[in-house]
């Protein structure tokens, strides 16, 4: 499949998803509060660590307390994101279904799964800080083995929050479920997240050049600093909930077959034949 292909429907894509966000700008909240709580909770975590720092010093265990605030307050932080974005991910289906959600449902209804919830951010965390460790290495073989490690648990985990929240699979079987579900679409899912990734890109280039004019027009870094860092926060906003709009999208028409309401224009099928990636149950039903 061509390479315009791909990007072309991840842009009409993200085109759709700004279209149902501007229909439904309260799914802002759900990325600006994660963001905000997600900080705030770290930096209580890890800074009460560093509070007790004096004391754990005098019992020669401070190495440990900051370990230990350290994970509490990534564990937290990715919880909260991962909660938020369960949230979103659920009110933008029901607006999909045509019903009109609140922030307040969305997180009611993530809030129901917090178990699965919780133990994915747990291991969402171990798993990036081991990526981290292994892009840090001064072992070239460690920074390769890294880069694959990240690559191959993005593809392996794209579905978990959307399977945990709509289908209530523990994390037992989450990963199993995203699996099967990227399998039967692997080309519309890298062909969306191709073109998004460009949209994303856009979004962070205007902010730099934004930017740089106002350094440009003033000379001051500082002026540069005012203007860009809000910006930078909105393009994360929004590109962040044009990532959960979008992926509720691909896993509705993965699991059941049609485009939802407002991408009834998405060429979902980027992958070529349609038929060629159903799972067997599908390819029997289509030949009775």
């Amino acid at each position: 499949m061509g390479l315009r292909r791909r990007l072309w429907t991840g842009i009409t894509l993200a085109r759709d998803s700004v279209s149902l966000l501007r229909d439904h700008p309260h799914l802002l909240w759900f990325p600006l509060v994660a963001g905000a709580a997600g900080v705030a909770f770290f930096l209580l975590a890890f800074g009460g660590a560093l509070g007790l720092l004096p004391l754990a010093a005098l019992a020669g265990a401070s190495d440990a307390v900051v370990l230990a605030g350290a994970a509490v307050g990534y564990v937290g932080a990715s919880f909260v994101a991962v909660l938020f974005t369960a949230g979103l991910m659920f009110a933008t289906r029901e607006i999909m279904e045509g019903r009109d959600p609140t922030v307040r449902d969305g997180l009611r209804a993530a809030w129901r799964h917090r178990s699965t919830l919780f133990a994915w951010a747990v291991v969402s965390t171990a798993v990036g800080l081991v990526v981290r460790a292994l892009q840090e290495s001064e072992s070239l073989g460690a920074v390769l083995a890294g880069a694959l490690l990240s690559v191959s648990w993005a593809v392996v985990t794209y579905f978990v929050v959307p399977v945990a929240v709509f289908e209530d699979e523990d994390i037992r079987g989450v990963f199993g479920r995203s699996v099967d579900i990227v399998r039967e679409t692997w080309g519309e899912s890298l062909g969306a997240e191709f073109g998004l990734g460009f949209v994303h890109a856009a979004l962070f280039l205007a902010v730099a050049v934004v930017a740089g004019l106002a350094f440009a027009a003033t000379g001051s870094v500082g002026a540069a600093a005012a203007v860009g860092l809000p910006l930078a926060v909105v393009a994360f906003v929004v590109g962040a909930t044009l990532n959960g709009v979008a992926k509720v999208a691909l896993y509705e028409y993965a699991t059941t077959g049609e485009p939802p309401a407002y991408f009834e224009n998405v060429d979902f099928d980027v992958g070529g034949d349609r038929s060629a990636s159903q799972s067997p149950l599908d390819r029997a039903r289509g030949g009775i």
